[in-house]
């Protein structure tokens, strides 16, 4: 009786931790214009087993289907994404230089373009696709409803997911406007288990998003390159990337 009253409760709190997940992907989804500040953590596992925390702060702009500006400024890199839907430009504000590369549809298309061929990956992409549920649910093995949370003043649900690579976290706001606050993924099949986490604030939708212009501007007369000659553009910086000299 104990035995089958846990399981009855542990099966409740997956079923009541996947519909917070859902209510969260139907909430982002039906939002046409969003906007928030991040803060990222990404950990770096050396050869010595020592981890090396790198930090970055940046803002995202999307206007569904197809238009979003990201920027990211952290120790390496100050830099600055725009997609218009037909075109995605990344430039280096410190090095005045830029590229581009035709990306034309939208911005699920743009997130695996940049991830798979151009090798840019976009943060926090996981949460800006149409289908969020179930881009995090798919290959999930383990599902934890660890209660309440409190991210930046804003009392969120706490869930916590397995899956065969990776194990993560997310706090979602809790009320009307279930946003993320906080996605935690951790590498369980690399050594020490480094951790990616990104922090959201400043959460703005609709008619609180200040409607932007997503064509690049060169104003201060940047050099267009070719993207492999822009470095230090992604949250890895290029003399930390796997297998480079330390």
């Amino acid at each position: 009786m104990i035995v089958s009253g846990s399981l009855s409760a542990t099966r409740a709190d997956e079923a009541d931790a996947k519909k917070l997940v859902k209510a969260m992907s139907d909430y982002l989804a039906s939002q046409k214009a969003i906007s928030f500040a991040y803060d990222t953590n990404l950990e770096v596992v050396t050869p010595e087993h020592q981890k090396i925390l790198l930090a970055s702060s940046g803002k995202v702009e999307m206007g569904r289907p197809d238009k979003l500006r990201i920027t990211r400024h952290g120790g390496f890199a100050n830099v600055e994404m725009v997609f218009d839907g037909k075109t995605a430009t990344v430039f280096g504000k410190d090095a005045n230089l830029y590229a581009q590369a035709e990306v034309p549809g939208t911005i699920a298309q743009l997130v695996d373009e940049m991830r798979d061929k151009l090798h840019r990956p976009v943060p926090g992409a996981d949460l800006l696709l149409p289908d969020v549920y179930g881009t995090l649910m798919d290959g999930v093995t383990d599902v934890k409803d660890l209660g309440s949370g409190v991210i930046g003043g804003t009392e969120c649900d706490h869930l916590a997911f397995r899956a065969k690579e990776v194990d993560w976290q997310i706090w979602i706001a809790q009320g009307e406007h279930p946003y993320p606050c906080r996605y935690v993924i951790t590498a369980t099949q690399v050594d020490q288990g480094p951790q990616y986490s990104i922090q959201i604030s400043d959460w703005k939708t609709g008619t609180d998003v200040v409607a932007a212009d997503y064509t690049f501007k060169n104003t201060t007369d940047a050099k267009k390159v070719d993207l492999s000659k822009l470095k230090d553009t992604d949250e890895l910086p290029d003399h930390l990337a796997k297998g480079a000299k330390q």
